[in-house]
Parts: structure tokens; C-alpha cells; sequence
């Protein structure tokens, strides 16, 4: 019985875990606060982008590589999942779908900042 307890509390706290932490988090930087991902990368925006849906793929994504959310993943507030045209699922914030550059090689980096005039990197609004 003991055993079936504790299996059922590893499942709800797995569970919880899961819906209770931010797929991101906030770094003040020179430039203001931005968005980076659990590993301190900067993410950003892209432009061409339309609200909850991705533009980024093949060549676009090896260079920009979508933050990627768990097939079970689920949103809440300001941040959501999209699905994309490859069948993996990413992150957005507050419908804007977010990425990371292939060219940053450290947490801190911002060399994607203002690339071709349509790479941000993203803020809270």
C-alpha cells in the first residue's frame, strides 16, 4: 500500500513540477531585463513571425533554434505552446513564438540582437 502511495505522489508531484516553473527566466543585462532560457541563452523574437505561429524552419532554424516545450507541456498566462509544421512543439511569449542563436556560445551572449533588422531579443511586455 505504501508503495502505491508513494507511486501516486511521484506521479502528482511530477505533474506539478511540470505546470509550476516558467520555461524561461529573466536576466538583467546592460541592454534591460530579457528573456533567456534555463540555461542563461538569450532568446529572441523574429519579426516575420505571425502571433503563435512559426516562420523559422530549415536553414532558419539551424541558425535559430526554436526553445523547444515538451510534447505535454501547456500554457499559462503569457506563455504558450505552438505547434510547429515539423511536429515539435515551442514556446512563446505572449504570442510571440522565442528562439535562441546558434552564435551565442555562452550564457550572456547577445550576437543575435538586431540581425537583419528582424531579430530581437525578448522583453516582457
Amino acid at each position: 500500500m505504501k508503495r502505491i502511495a508513494l507511486g501516486i505522489s511521484a506521479v502528482l508531484m511530477t505533474a506539478a513540477m511540470g505546470f509550476a516553473a516558467e520555461p524561461a527566466m529573466m536576466a538583467k543585462t546592460p541592454k534591460g531585463e530579457i528573456y533567456t532560457n534555463m540555461k542563461g541563452m538569450t532568446l529572441y523574437t523574429f519579426d516575420k513571425d505571425k502571433a503563435g505561429a512559426s516562420s523559422c524552419y530549415d536553414a532558419c532554424a539551424t541558425s535559430w533554434p526554436a526553445l523547444e516545450a515538451d510534447a505535454k507541456a501547456k500554457a499559462d498566462g503569457a506563455w504558450t505552446v505552438i505547434d510547429r509544421t515539423d511536429g515539435t512543439k515551442m514556446w512563446a511569449y505572449d504570442g510571440k513564438p522565442l528562439y535562441t542563436y546558434a552564435k551565442d556560445k555562452k550564457a550572456g551572449d547577445m550576437n543575435g540582437e538586431g540581425l537583419g533588422g528582424v531579430w530581437h531579443m525578448a522583453k516582457a511586455s
